[in-house]
Parts: C-alpha cells; structure tokens; sequence
C-alpha cells in the first residue's frame, strides 16, 4: 500500500511526477558574500547596507545560462527569489524603488529569467518574502536586523504593519499577473514570537486575503505552508524526514528544500559543500518517501553560477541521465516490499517498476526478502545490462541478485525490478 495525500486547491500533479526542480536565492546578499541574512546576523542598518544596492551591476547575468545547468541537472522546475528578506526586489515593481532596475544594472532581472527556464521546458515558481527589513512600516522581530537598537525600536509606534501587508499584497499581485502562468508561490515565513517582540504570522500578512487573490490569478498554482495556513505542500528545509511526512497522521505533499553548503545565498568564504554522492543521495532519499527535492543554487554578485555548483550540477545530471527513470513519476514503494540494508526503493505505479538504489555496494549478491514470485526481470538501470536472479528453494520467497563483484561507475548504482502482474 502506498501513502495517498488529500488533494489540495492546487495542481500537484505535474509535482510529484517531475521530482527534482531549483531553488534560486539571488538578491544584493550576493555581494557581501557571507550569508543571505548577512543584514539581520551583523545588525547593519538600512543606511550602510545602502552600498549594495549603489553598486549592484551582474554585468555577467545570463539566464539561459541557469537554465540550460538546470535542466542538463535534471531538474524540472525552478523556484526564484523575487525579494528576499533584505527587502530588494529582482523585478521592475510600481509599489518600490528599491529594485533591480534602479541598480547600475538598471533592468528587470526576473522576466529573464522566467523567459529562459520556460524556454528550457521546466515549470515556473516564484519565492517571495514575507519579512521586509527594508520597508519603513515593517516592525521590528526577533529576526530584525536593528532587534537591539533601542532608537529604531522606539519608532515601531510610528509603523503600521497594515501598510505593509497592503504591500506585500500588491506586490503578490504584480508577480501572479505579470509574468504569465507560474506554478509554484512559496511564501516565506512566520515569525515567532519571544519574550521581547511580538511574532508575525497569518493575522499580520493578512494570509487568507493574500492566498484568495493568488488563486484568483493563478487558479491551478501550488502554495507552500508558510504563510501559517497550510495548502498544498509541506517543505522541511535542510533536513531529510525519517519517513513520509505526516500532518496530524496523515500523509501530505512534500517537498525537502537542501542547499549545497551552510548558506542559500552565494557565499564566498564557506566550506561545507555537499558531495554529488550526497547530493543525488538526498534526492533517493526524499522520493522513496514520497517527497520531493528542491536544490538551491546561490548566484554571484555578477549573476554566474560559481564553478562548485556548476560542477555538483553536471555530476548531478551525469547520474540523472541514466536514472532519471527512478525518480520521475516514482514515489515510495508499497508497503509489502522490504527493502534491503544500505539501499533505497522507488516504486513507479504506472509501470509497476521497483527500482532498488544501492547506496553501499555488497559483495556478489543483494537478497530481496519476499520478492521471487513478484520479480520477472532484473537489470542494472545504467546500462540496461541483466541481473542473474536465484530463487531460494527455502521456501522462504528469498530473492538473490548475482551482482558484478565491482561495482558500476556511477555515483549510485540503481537495479530495475519488473514486477509480474
């Protein structure tokens, strides 16, 4: 058996077929190179974070660029920041000038870029900040760059959070009506409340009023959890679930959004880079649980994906070429099927395929336990070559794969199992 979610107001469809898609954070972070809340972690005001936006200039931007790393990866959609907590805005918005086009720069960076991921085929999403430490209304939190300046605080009586959730709906507005169909909204986030400041959540973002008009617009369009109401996904950031995820005991749409290292934003100086064995490991990992995977690459401050993500990007997609068959339209095996130690099932119910992803290669054999009466053919999935099959004469429906003593060069070796019908 086979977890099934409830359906959602939005199309998820097309989601947990395509499996893998890009997370794209891209804002003036890039510049100083140390973490997309580089603002809020070293409390710089508005005034001296200024120097970012004077001279902004991704004189290298290429977007077709992205797109074409992008989809060579495998991947199927692209999520893109429109303004993240810094406040600065990619696109050409009416309600601010704080915004790409009054950089150095001085043009749209966004339609480009849904331009050229369409034109690669891959599915459109927009991530767009719920928190704005720029905006002269927005009050301050405990995530706040100025959370410890008693002057700046002292002017929150002055703020009207209404005027800035009239912005922050005006703007959603302009994202859902402007640049054609997109896919994916994937608000972010509600704040929680301290011993000292008051948090911000569905009351404040005026959530239910926000969503009613992005499904107006955009009647087929998946939303994530974060605006405090749920609706068609779940997304565990920067770790993996044990299992299926679950929502009050029943299963839901997932998605695990990972980075390549520690930061979301391009980050010059940091060193915890994940392995391409890691990296298409994590994505094993989310669809034999039935989730997704949302890899996040962090542009330069000259708009070019820097050399380690290109690299993980082409081994990602070197493995993806011949496997890609064992994510898409896969999802968690039923039930009834054990998987072996040191592995991972996917199972495609369409086509009645088990795929078994080998995560440390065994010495000659691979037992199946329960499986000889349900297994026709065995073979490795990179090269279509066959896999020896011997049933045990135990009468223990033990399944023996006769396996090469070494094993494939290919980051994860993948068995394809065509189950009997």
């Amino acid at each position: 058996m086979i977890p099934i979610p409830e359906k959602t107001p939005g199309n998820t469809e097309w989601f947990v077929h395509d499996r893998f898609g890009m997370f794209i954070h891209w804002g003036l972070y890039a510049m100083p190179a140390r973490h997309e809340w580089v603002k809020s972690y070293e409390r710089i005001s508005t005034e001296q974070y200024e120097k970012y936006f004077k001279f902004f200039n991704p004189d290298l931007y290429d977007p077709k660029v992205w797109a074409k790393a992008a989809k060579n990866a495998g991947m199927k959609y692209f999520v893109i920041t429109t303004k993240h907590h810094e406040g600065f805005c990619l696109w050409d918005s009416e309600y601010t000038s704080y915004k790409a086009t009054n950089t150095p720069y001085g043009k749209d960076l966004l339609k480009p870029v849904v331009d050229a991921f369409r034109e690669e085929g891959l599915k459109v999403g927009f991530y767009h900040s719920l928190l704005d430490w720029h905006h002269p209304h927005y009050t301050v939190d405990a995530n706040h760059p100025m959370r410890d300046n008693p002057e700046y605080i002292a002017r929150d009586k002055d703020r009207d959070l209404d005027i800035y959730a009239e912005y922050l709906y005006k703007q959603s507005e302009e994202l859902m009506t402007k640049f054609g169909q997109i896919d994916i909204l994937w608000y972010d986030f509600s704040v929680a409340k301290t011993t000292r400041f008051e948090g911000k959540g569905k009351d404040q973002w005026k959530s239910e009023k926000l969503i009613e008009m992005v499904r107006k617009h955009q009647p087929g369009i998946i939303v994530n959890d974060r605006t405090q109401i749920d609706q068609d996904i779940k997304t565990p950031e920067q770790y993996q679930p044990r299992e299926w995820l679950k929502v009050n005991g029943k299963p839901v749409i997932w998605e695990a959004c990972q980075t390549f290292s520690g930061a979301w934003g391009y980050h010059r100086d940091e060193e915890t880079w994940k392995s391409v064995d890691m990296l298409v490991q994590m994505l094993i990992d989310s669809v034999s649980k039935g989730g997704n995977l949302l890899l996040n690459v962090g542009p330069t401050a000259r708009g070019e994906f820097d050399d380690r993500a290109l690299e993980r990007l082409q081994g990602v997609g070197t493995w993806m070429k011949r496997h890609g068959r064992s994510i898409y339209g896969c999802t968690q095996a039923p039930s009834e099927f054990i998987c072996p130690k040191d592995s991972r099932y996917t199972y495609n119910p369409k086509t009645n395929t088990l795929y078994v992803h080998v995560f440390a290669w065994p010495f000659r054999h691979l037992f199946l336990d329960d499986m000889a009466d349900k297994v026709e053919y065995a073979q490795l999935l990179n090269d279509g070559s066959e896999i020896i099959m011997n049933k045990s004469s135990g009468g223990d429906n033990l399944l023996t794969l006769n396996l090469p003593v070494k094993k494939p060069g290919v980051t994860v070796p993948v068995i394809e199992l065509f189950l009997k019908k």
